[in-house]
């Protein structure tokens, strides 16, 4: 492998000077797939050629299926060119490329115009270096008889990781580092190995923001270590071109269904809409919005709602994580079909954000209502390309063994990690072979320690309550409140003839007097206008009656036209109470002792869900004694002053 990869970047390395190393991958990596697929169509070639010919008239319907037929494949080329051809005639070696490229079937030939190939040729036809490199290329022998599928995936999946490590415009958008979809990987499969392991398992993967393809090509790769006889389908689906064609070129190289990677917004172009999957794994953009796809997705969750995947809600439109992980919920398998299990890379925000009753918290809720969240990891920070923020691992089943049923495991990995001798953007940590060990064994494991702790689904479940208290105020005409009274927008609507005659009205009740009772108040203030012959509206009244009032405890309560007490709002307050808590023991030990005549209005109570994860693993630490750090200062000031010396000597 080692070989054909040095070999391979050997010939980039001889584009230095009209193209930049940020810009090799797009050479040799469309090139690597046009030479393994000429090799790989190679025997076929022939009678290909025979159908195609015989077939020219024939509907395009059945001469694809007639063509791929006589390929052995679901891919095809009907040019007369290959690679020995097309460097016997360097003359016309840029038309016959187009020639050569435009005979593959529709399904390949995406992969090179999403490459963009054709600019690249151009500008390798135009620097003179078009006929070097397809001379070199057609010296690798790329024949599946002395490069199997496996190690030509491996040497596809070498040269897109050189690719990305110098383009650094690239890296952190669409590659997730390698050790990173390890782990992911083989959390995925560790409480599987015995079914994995037996003969014949066909199984299928799924990556919904499939990137370059290099979490399905991990998984892949562990699998059929563990299995070579294992029957594994990869799907995935990405919106970006370039990503795309280098995700569907690798699966093409591995010899899988060509049609099983789709371009587009899995969110609103759902590719696989009547699939489910055995396993799936994703690593969605951090903390991206969803400006774009929110008329989509809003209509489907209005129309379908638990029939379609956002059911459970939405999360704020200022990102859209959540939805890529409903939406790899929505591919599992029915527990009684066999059961998924996923993995999805978060950021922390999908922990906590969002209050009960929100759409975050709803989607929490609904997952842990439904037994899926089976493991939380925390990973190290700084361990991406564009960011060093903090991640979390979410592995979510449908099949939970009988001890993890109504459980959740949090694993604390922020600390098990590995310095890199050398930063690569953001990216300052990494996972070592041991680390990733650990994790696994702790996930596997399944138990309380420093680093795991397993709680009820229930644990991160709560109701959050309204506490109210009663509207007690006092009125009275003083002067600064009937200043602000008259500076109210309601009274300065007035005309020129009530505003005296309001003024008159509050003169005659007088400014010592004070009620402590709405309804008498109101009664004086309406009896003082009937005597100055001035009728009081309704909103003039309730203007008058907030303007004059002050909160005061020692009032009585107002009470509405049914007779119940009225809640101040300014005094309304929110309290979280734990799920398996009574509601009403929490008021009579956490409330009422603090505000006896509160109470809880039970129409505005609302259930929710977070996952505080480092409050768990949060360990206290003593500050230093005081002594200690007078020491210390006493050695700086003692460093400080020997320096002083020194200068002015």
């Amino acid at each position: 492998m080692v070989n054909h990869v040095n070999f391979i970047w050997n010939i980039a390395e001889s584009l230095r000077g009209p193209f930049k190393p940020a810009e090799y991958g797009s050479v040799v990596l469309p090139f690597t797939v046009l030479r393994r697929l000429d090799a790989v169509l190679a025997e076929t070639k022939p009678k290909v050629l025979n159908v195609a010919k015989a077939m020219e008239s024939m509907p395009e319907m059945l001469r694809h299926l007639r063509l791929t037929e006589a390929a052995g494949r679901q891919f095809y080329n009907t040019s007369p060119f290959d690679f020995a051809k097309l460097v016997a005639d360097p003359q016309d070696l840029r038309v016959n490329l187009s020639a050569y490229l435009a005979g593959f079937s529709e399904n390949v030939r995406d992969i090179f115009e999403r490459f963009d190939f054709d600019k690249t040729l151009n500008k390798l036809a135009e620097k003179n270096r078009l006929y070097a490199v397809t001379e070199k290329f057609a010296q690798a022998d790329f024949h599946p008889n002395v490069v199997s599928n496996i190690k030509m995936g491996l040497v596809f999946e070498e040269l897109i990781r050189w690719a990305n490590e110098r383009s650094n415009e690239t890296a952190g958008d669409h590659y997730t580092p390698r050790e990173v979809i390890a782990l992911m990987v083989q959390l995925l499969f560790a409480l599987d190995d015995d079914a994995l392991s037996k003969p014949g398992v066909v199984r299928s993967i799924y990556d919904p923001t499939a990137g370059t393809g290099g979490m399905l090509s991990v998984a892949d790769e562990y699998l059929r270590r563990m299995n070579p006889g294992i029957q594994l389908s990869l799907y995935g689906q990405d919106y970006n071109d370039a990503s795309y064609a280098i995700c569907k070129a690798d699966m093409v190289i591995k010899g899988q269904d060509v049609d099983n990677i789709a371009l587009g917004d899995t969110l609103t172009e759902d590719a696989f809409d009547d699939k489910k999957f055995d396993y799936g794994l994703s690593n969605p953009p951090f903390g991206v919005d969803w400006k774009d796809q929110r008329t989509y997705v809003d209509e489907e969750h209005a129309r379908l709602g638990f029939n379609g995947r956002f059911g459970p809600g939405t999360p704020a439109v200022s990102d859209g994580a959540m939805l890529f992980l409903l939406h790899l919920v929505s591919k599992m398998r029915k527990r009684e079909d066999g059961g998924s299990r996923v993995a999805i890379v978060l950021n922390g925000s999908p922990l906590f954000s969002g209050g009960a009753g929100g759409g975050e918290s709803s989607i929490r809720k609904w997952l842990l209502d439904n037994d899926l969240v089976e493991a939380i990891i925390g990973l190290p920070k700084d361990m991406f390309y564009n960011t060093g923020i903090s991640t979390y691992i979410w592995v979510l089943s449908n099949r939970k063994a009988e001890e993890r049923r109504g459980r959740v495991q949090l694993i604390d990995g922020r600390e098990m990690f590995t310095k890199l001798r050398k930063g690569l953007g953001s990216k300052r940590n990494e996972l070592s072979p041991k680390n990733i060990e650990m994790i696994v064994g702790l996930y596997a494991g399944f138990e309380d320690t420093e680093h795991s702790k397993v709680f009820r689904n229930e644990d991160f479940l709560y109701r959050t309550i309204t506490v109210e208290r009663p509207l007690k105020l006092n009125w009275q005409a003083t002067p600064e409140r009937i200043e602000a009274l008259f500076a109210a927008k309601a009274v300065r609507k007035l005309s020129e003839a009530d505003v005296p005659a309001l003024r008159r009205v509050l003169d005659s009740i007088g400014e010592d007097t004070v009620w402590k009772n709405r309804d008498k108040f109101h009664n004086s203030l309406k009896d003082a206008a009937r005597a100055e012959g001035f009728s009081i509206s309704g909103s003039l009244l309730k203007t008058v009656t907030t303007e004059l009032g002050e909160q005061d405890d020692t009032a009585e309560a107002c009470l509405d036209a049914k007779g119940k007490v009225e809640p101040d709002t300014s005094f309304r307050d929110t309290e979280n109470v734990p799920w398996h808590e009574d509601v009403d023991e929490y008021v009579r030990r956490e409330v009422l002792p603090y505000a006896p005549d509160a109470w809880i209005d039970h129409a505005k109570t609302k259930e929710g869900a977070e996952i505080p994860f480092t409050r768990h693993f949060y360990q206290y630490v003593l500050p230093r004694p005081l002594e200690e750090i007078d020491r210390d200062l006493e050695s700086v000031m003692d460093e400080l002053r020997a320096m002083l010396l020194e200068v002015e000597r």
